[in-house]
């Protein structure tokens, strides 16, 4: 199957505003040459303990064999044993950057990582390099960190990577779970974009038809390849992680997030804010988006087909047609079981308290964003 993007004339690097991007095996070769290239003298590598032995170490050990002062943070877990984009994490790598002089820092990692990184380069008005190690999340090449400050999901403006390196050997090493996460991200796609075109007939909300059609078709290049994603091949992870990045690139080109998250993404934050409260571990974000996209699903197909259900918006009409063109909650599972994550709230382990709890106020997570949940809530006293 060709890509999704890059062979077009118009190339997502420069829609990313990135000076490379490389997704090809044993990419991570190259990242070496491109930071010599650049005349950086000193570099920090942001990993965890996992990343740092799958591709950290590696990275380290060639950047300090060609003269250039490395430097490896390892980001440490929370009391539940999770690395967590919050202040301390923040806090922990600026200090190494500071303390080191870094001229750039290079994330090793999922979109935890990134997050940490991109705030922290962007704080220190240093660039900062991507090096994904699976492909779990469509925020790699994003502007925007979601951080966790006093337990509250905010998503803060940062930087994006000047370059990213993406070595499909490495990701076709991901276990399972991690590649089906990111699989489970793109299908939140199918409620991100009701909601969007909702808000935008609602609420005159912005819209870009070019940034709706890149997150069409990196969804539907998911739903083609969903036996090769399921399987981990190389060919199913490529297509994977290109989809991931173009709805990324969906989102710059835009300038705000509402093609790629929208009442599923404040269900899995609100759920991840719950976590974070109670003390207890975290789910991976793709997972949660996946099964909160079949709640939200569910929800809408029942507002759409009871008499008087959707009164509560002024063309109730465009809207039961928007959402008879969405597949079923059954269909939106049996995609999830297929690439090995779980399908429903239950293999989530999220209660059913708190899922009727996230329904009524999960909105508030993203207050300047009108959803379809938000306006049913608010017609319910709920707003």
């Amino acid at each position: 199957m060709a890509s999704l993007l890059w062979n077009r004339e118009t190339e997502s690097s420069r829609l990313a505003g990135m000076d490379c991007l490389h997704i090809e095996d044993d990419a991570l070769m190259r990242l070496l040459p491109y930071i010599e290239n650049k005349g950086y003298s000193k570099i920090i590598i942001a990993a965890d303990a996992i990343t740092s032995a799958l591709a950290g170490n590696v990275l380290l050990e060639k950047l300090s064999k060609a003269g250039i002062a490395a430097y490896e943070t390892i980001i440490k877990p929370n009391s539940c044993g999770d690395v967590v984009a919050d202040e301390a994490s923040v806090i922990q790598l600026l200090l190494d950057v500071q303390q080191l002089e870094a001229e750039a820092v290079v994330a090793v990692g999922t979109g935890t990582l990134h997050d940490i990184t991109r705030y922290t380069a962007y704080t220190a008005g240093i660039p900062f390099i991507s090096v994904p190690t699976a492909p779990t999340v469509d925020g790699f090449n994003s502007k925007g960190a979601p951080l966790l400050l006093r337990g509250d999901k905010i998503t803060i403006a940062a930087k994006g990577p000047s370059a990213m390196f993406v070595d499909l050997t490495l990701l076709q090493q991901a276990p399972a779970q991690l590649i089906a996460a990111g699989f489970g991200d793109m299908i939140g796609k199918y409620t991100s974009l009701l909601d969007w075109h909702f808000g935008v007939n609602e609420h005159n909300e912005p819209f870009l038809q070019s940034t709706a059609d890149l997150t069409i078709e990196a969804l539907q290049a998911c739903l083609e390849q969903a036996q090769d994603i399921a399987a981990g091949t190389r060919e199913g992870v490529k297509v994977l992680i290109e989809a991931l990045i173009q709805s990324g690139v969906a989102m710059l080109q835009f300038g705000q997030s509402h093609s790629a998250s929208g009442s599923e993404h404040h269900l899995s934050h609100y759920w991840e804010m719950e976590y974070i409260r109670i003390n207890r571990r975290q789910l991976l974000h793709g997972a949660k988006v996946g099964v909160a996209c079949a709640e939200m699903i569910k929800l809408y197909k029942q507002l759409a087909v009871q008499d008087g259900g959707l009164d509560f918006v002024r063309d109730p009409h465009t809207l039961r047609k928007l959402i008879e063109q969405l597949p079923d909650e059954d269909e939106i599972r049996s995609l999830l079981k297929q690439v090995g994550g779980p399908a429903s709230v239950e293999e989530l382990g999220i209660s059913d308290e708190l899922l009727q709890r996230s329904l009524r106020e999960a909105h508030h997570v993203r207050p300047n964003r009108y959803t379809i949940l938000r306006a049913y809530n608010e017609a319910r006293g709920l707003g």
